[in-house]
């Protein structure tokens, strides 16, 4: 690996679904149409590349990468991933590792300034969408037909819906999406099991009942928070908006979209000003006032929001199977004696057993528009097609290499003696992460359950049997904005985002009161709310009348 320099991260946007665009570009659900002359691109590539047929370069090449550099397992160059990928393919990274803190401000700048490297990972649906309109990133629904693989696990997992929800006003799309074969939720609620047990509660399965355990846990606490939250970057709450939102039907936090569509009423209408959207909010204000939540856990960088877990000033926190496990109960057991901590099912809401629309789609890649000069352009296809889409190269990016860092036994796979992954063995010398450079999220995610499961611990395993069962809210119906309208919508989409997170924020903390409502949604009227939802919904009765 040659490092290039330095690099991050974290807002998860669904787009506005554009269900069945297909049609309009001629390309079917396959997206295969390409009229481009790709004849002198084929420098490196292989002659014939298919499903399941590992990509071997038919010659040395080298393609830069923007990496993200986690905190947790930081990135070197001795990794065992490198070498062996290099081996296997024949291909080598340039990388520019950038700091979880500055990922998306520096791939915003790199590919502003045009010197973005060739593949742009870790971008989420929705945040490829400022750099469409200059050309500086390439429409890959153009050139799928050269991902053989892409292609095969959107048939089969029926993902069209999903895939298309990301075409821009021209038809295409410009991000290659993380595809799940199902449902994987991430963060949810984790509590001090040893305190509830103590105290006599049971597991709470619903907002209400979250709340009264907090009430309990601050009746034999009273100097203290119950709940006391992290993940406020860059968006405050993320974490906890997201799954409290879904537990009232509605986006917010990291997945808030300015634009809903309301089944009953069968028109889009604006997030945050619906009844769903304050209702949470009210939720979460009634838990602040009662003193049930800190709210310094709105602002509070991470570190401050788990030493507060760690010392006992807090019960509960918004965590992730992998936090879980390797930060929370790790360190309890080590600084509380006695103490325990598990992660619940994301609480049920008035929206009942749901997931959110669109939640097969996980973070994915951007390729800068200049990789179509290259004369081994489809190489770089055919490669990104293997390390990220092919079964064999999940395989290898999650587990590493067989004998050396896995090994399997009647279909489950298990990390080899004297390593260790996400806490699974805590006295290992090894970690499967941080010293071999796999299960790196730049380079894992999604992919088959039976692969997606693979390295489930039984608290995941518990959680996500749980979720699963849940039923998905549908994806938006096709509504794709037409480049001038597409351009109005993004000078007004900014302001309202904006004026939705700082409200958001003062009314759940009391410096708002909900008295005032009515003003906020005057106020956002006032940064043209009607005149965006009124933009999606002609939008929405166009495609309609033109395609059924």
């Amino acid at each position: 690996m040659k490092n290039a320099g330095q690099l991050s991260r974290r807002q998860i946007l669904a787009a506005a679904g554009f269900a069945g665009l297909a049609a309009l570009t001629g390309c079917g659900g396959d997206d295969g149409g390409d009229s481009k002359d790709l004849s002198k691109k084929r420098n490196g590539a292989m002659k014939e590349y298919r499903a399941g047929q590992r990509f071997k370069a038919a010659k040395p090449l080298t393609f830069s990468l923007l990496n993200l550099s986690n905190p947790v397992y930081p990135p070197k160059d001795d990794w065992l991933f490198w070498k062996e990928l290099t081996k296997r393919t024949g291909v080598t990274f340039e990388t520019t590792d950038v700091p979880y803190s500055d990922y998306e401000k520096k791939r915003s700048l790199l590919i502003g300034a045009g010197d973005a490297p060739l593949l742009l990972p870790k971008t989420y649906p929705g945040q490829e969408t400022p750099f469409v309109s200059s050309g500086s990133v390439l429409a890959v629904s153009e050139y799928v037909e050269l991902m053989p693989n892409f292609r095969d696990k959107v048939r089969r997992w029926k993902l069209q819906p999903e895939v298309d929800s990301l075409r821009q006003s021209d038809g295409r799309y410009y991000l290659l999406p993380g595809l799940h074969e199902r449902v994987k939720a991430n963060y949810s609620l984790a509590l001090r099991t040893d305190v509830l047990d103590r105290l006599g509660l049971s597991r709470p399965s619903t907002l209400d009942q979250v709340a009264d355990v907090f009430r309990a846990i601050r009746a034999e606490y009273p100097d203290r928070y119950p709940f006391s939250d992290r993940w406020n970057q860059p968006e405050p709450a993320g974490a906890l908006l997201g799954y409290v939102g879904q537990a009232h039907g509605v986006r917010a936090g990291w997945s808030y979209l300015n634009t809903s569509w309301d089944a009953e009423g069968e028109e889009f209408v604006f997030t945050g000003a619906t009844d769903e959207y304050r209702q949470m909010i009210e939720y979460l204000r009634n838990l602040v006032d009662e003193k049930l939540v800190d709210p310094e856990g709105f602002t509070q960088s991470d570190d401050d929001a788990v030493k507060k877990l760690l010392s006992e000033r807090s019960f509960a926190i918004s965590a992730n199977p992998q936090e879980l496990v390797q930060n929370y109960r790790y360190n309890l057991q080590r600084q509380v004696d006695g103490a325990t901590i598990e992660m619940i099912p994301a609480p049920l809401g008035p929206a009942g057993p749901v997931v959110l629309g669109g939640s097969r789609l996980e973070n994915g890649m951007m390729i800068a528009g200049d990789a179509l000069k290259r004369d081994d352009f489809v190489a770089l296809m055919q490669f990104v097609d293997w390390l990220w889409y092919s079964d064999e190269g999940q395989e290898f990016t999650k587990w590493g290499v067989e004998g050396v860092t896995y090994t399997t036994s009647g279909g489950r796979y298990r990390v080899a003696d004297g390593i260790s992954l996400m806490g699974s063995d805590p006295g290992a010398p090894e970690d499967l992460q941080k010293d071999y450079g796999f299960h790196n999220g730049v380079f894992s995610y999604g992919g088959s359950w039976e692969l997606v499961s693979s390295s489930f611990g039984p608290d995941e395993q518990r959680f996500q049997d749980a979720m699963s069962g849940r039923e998905q809210l549908p994806v938006d119906p096709a509504h794709p904005l037409q480049s001038v309208e597409q351009e109005q919508a993004t000078l007004w989409d900014t302001p309202l985002r904006d004026h939705v997170r700082q409200n958001t924020l003062q009314f759940i903390l009391g410096k708002r009161p909900l008295s005032e409502w009515d003003a906020y949604v005057t106020e956002l009227k006032a940064k043209n709310l009607d005149r965006l939802i009124d933009l999606h919904n002609k939008a929405y009765d166009r495609f309609r009348k033109e395609h059924g």
